[in-house]
């Protein structure tokens, strides 16, 4: 059981620690059931407060504005992520295997973790796929990388770059690589969900077909000549 699973989400982040008190789980719960239903530009404090039965006040001695909290639900998407790969992939001595794992949690359906209590992975997942861009597509992108607010993004970019560097150590494209599979892996699903012309798998719906697809990529670009 990983009732207890806690991330170390960057404490500029946040003004109060929301793992810490019943308020501040009920404030990611809720904030991420609330995100989910009407998105993220229509979502405000003042309507999560009533949600929760809380004061507007009280959500902001947790999160200076909604901006922050969504830069806290990515950080512990990604966090989350790298924690299963790192889980389903710590007794492997092949890199092969290794890439084709991480393949296939980055691309399969992703589903609710219970013993995750105030976290819904489904829903949370589905918030990063449509609304993770506006997260570091602003002005202010710059002063957020210097804060390190995208650290659990480079952290999995760099976990799964070092699989690609096991498996041919003269790949210059790394980095490269490992984001665009993680990007892959999400734009395929979103489209073949919502814009199925733009993909191989619209009629299917079958995630397995997208892990095939990215195991193609990547095998034959880190193909050791």
């Amino acid at each position: 059981m990983i009732h207890s699973l806690k991330f170390n989400i960057n404490e500029k982040l946040y003004l109060r620690d929301p793992e810490e008190t019943e308020l501040g789980r009920k404030i990611l719960q809720h904030g991420i059931l609330s995100i989910h239903a009407m998105g993220f530009e229509s979502f405000t404090f003042k309507k999560l407060a009533k949600e929760i039965g809380t004061t507007e006040a009280s959500i902001y001695r947790y999160f200076e504005n909604k901006h922050r909290l969504l830069l806290y639900l990515v950080d512990w998407y990604w966090s989350w992520q790298e924690y299963r790969i790192v889980f389903q992939t710590n007794n492997l001595e092949n890199p092969a295997d290794k890439l084709k794992i991480t393949i296939r949690l980055l691309a399969d359906q992703v589903v609710d973790d219970v013993s995750t209590n105030h976290i819904n992975e489904k829903l949370l997942y589905e918030i990063v796929m449509a609304e993770g861009a506006k997260s570091y597509l602003t002005k202010h992108v710059t002063e957020d990388n210097k804060a390190k607010f995208f650290k659990p993004y480079k952290d999995l970019c760099a976990r799964i770059a070092g699989f690609i560097k096991e498996a041919n150590p003269e790949y210059q494209y790394s980095f490269s690589l490992s984001s665009t599979i993680i990007e892959m892996a999400q734009a395929q699903k979103f489209f073949m969900r919502n814009l199925p012309s733009l993909t191989d798998f619209g009629s299917s719906k079958n995630e397995m077909e997208i892990v095939a697809f990215l195991e193609s990529v990547v095998f034959s670009s880190i193909r050791k000549s």
